[in-house]
């Protein structure tokens, strides 16, 4: 089969469609022919040379797609083959097959694109985990999201308004704030001009605060929280260190969650991803909950899409899409 691989640790010219060895689906496995797959920060990290593939899993990048079951492996129950699903891959999404432990594959909803479904799973997997499961955001009470108009900035200001939270954004533009408050963002801030610690204290602080910049923002973060509030780390685009000031942070009786998703065990993202389609899946079925797509783009040109990311120009999810 084609797949796109990493030829060097370098720029965006270093992926390269290559001829690779097709996939098997094992034991409680799905394989999955691939419509779309989603294009992620952490397969620019991977592309880099920063973030190897799990031990395990394909070389090639590629952490979610969406395609119909080609195969079911011996004890794989609730799939037949033709199904429309997405799923969560620890690498290898950015090829013709794959293959998946059953217990990361979801069936995608009948109102969805199957090639638009490529841009949900990731995203509601980190959301619903962090914010949801891990932080317990409640009615009422008030998010903040560094990088709104991401793939998963979107998808948390979705998920924030279905559960009943006020959510706080920031973003670079104009246009990415006006994309967030169409999807119900209700404080909208620059962080080029805006001072976010003052806009959401205003609002009597944050909650829970989703953060994938990291560095200087640690130090703003803790500022903005509210007593016993939650700041989830999932990231470090700034690539910089941050400042801890304890004496804040003991006196807001904060908690700092540094996570990931991708090295979790098959256990684990098993039960995220059940807890997603018991709790956000329904919502997506329903349209409260979109994919938010700003390209697609072919998989041969993965190097376009990569250049797309890193730009940070796009609103929502890149896309690389399958032909045959």
């Amino acid at each position: 089969m084609k797949a796109v691989v990493i030829s060097s640790s370098g720029g965006p010219e270093v992926l390269q469609l290559a001829d690779v060895p097709d996939p098997v689906a094992t034991p409680g496995e799905v394989l999955i022919e691939v419509a779309a797959a989603g294009v992620n920060r952490a397969d620019v990290s991977q592309r880099e040379g920063h973030y190897p593939s799990p031990a395990g899993a394909p070389e090639w990048p590629g952490l979610e797609v969406s395609g119909t079951v080609a195969e079911l492996g011996a004890g794989v129950t609730g799939f037949a083959v033709g199904d429309r699903v997405c799923a969560l891959l620890s690498g290898g999404g950015y090829a013709e097959k794959v293959s998946v432990p059953a217990g990361q594959v979801l069936k995608v909803p009948e109102n969805v694109d199957l090639i638009d479904a490529a841009g949900l799973i990731e995203v509601a997997c980190t959301v619903w985990s962090n914010v949801f499961l891990l932080a317990d955001l409640r009615r009422g009470e008030t998010l903040l999201i560094h990088g709104g108009s991401s793939g998963i900035g979107t998808m948390g200001i979705q998920l924030g308004k279905a559960f009943g939270a006020t959510v706080a954004v920031t973003a670079g533009s104009a246009a990415k704030l006006e994309a967030c408050g169409a999807l119900g963002a209700d404080i909208l801030i620059d962080y080029k001009t805006d001072d976010f610690v003052a806009r959401v204290k205003e609002a009597g602080g944050a909650h829970v605060i989703l953060d994938s910049i990291g560095g200087s923002y640690l130090d703003r973060n803790i500022r903005a929280l509210t007593t016993d509030g939650h700041i989830l780390n999932i990231g470090n685009l700034s690539g910089e260190p941050g400042s801890l000031n304890f004496g804040v942070l003991m006196m807001k009786r904060g908690t700092i969650h540094g996570t990931s998703l991708r090295a979790r065990s098959a256990a684990a993202k098993a039960a995220i991803v059940a807890s997603v389609g018991e709790n956000v899946w329904p919502l997506v079925a329903k349209g409260t909950v979109k994919p938010i797509i700003d390209t697609r783009i072919p998989l041969a040109e993965a190097a376009e899409a990569h250049r797309l990311m890193e730009s940070s120009t796009h609103i929502g999810k890149v896309l690389l899409t399958v032909t045959r």
